[in-house]
């Protein structure tokens, strides 16, 4: 499985306006091939702390299809919608392999 992480660091006054957007989002991720699950984290101190953005792929593969896409693109034009001064410096991404699920675990147990 491979993970992201988009840190994206929110003004608090605009912090509202960010989250309906991700709640009224296109979805056009949720149809690529090998996408698993997005993740919205809200920050508990939204004064130092950046949202987070995590999405799991089957692969690196799948990911890098998402990104190179015409939906991406779509996508992205989509949720541009918040001005400049909404944020407070630019996004990070952050990518990951996951070599451990407690959750595959937990289901080999039980079969």
């Amino acid at each position: 499985m491979f993970v992201t992480m988009n840190r994206i660091s929110v003004n608090p006054e605009y912090a509202r306006q960010f989250e309906e957007n991700f709640q009224h989002r296109a979805r056009l991720v949720d149809r690529m091939p090998g996408f698993i699950r997005n993740l919205v984290l809200r920050p508990t101190n939204p004064t130092e702390q950046p949202y987070i953005v995590m999405t799991l792929w089957e692969s690196q593969a799948h990911f890098e299809g998402w990104v190179e896409s015409p939906e991406f693109k779509e996508g992205h034009a989509r949720s541009g919608s918040l001005p400049r001064e909404a944020f407070r410096g630019h996004s990070q991404l952050e990518t990951y392999e996951v070599f451990t699920d407690s959750a595959e675990a937990s289901a080999q147990e039980v079969g």
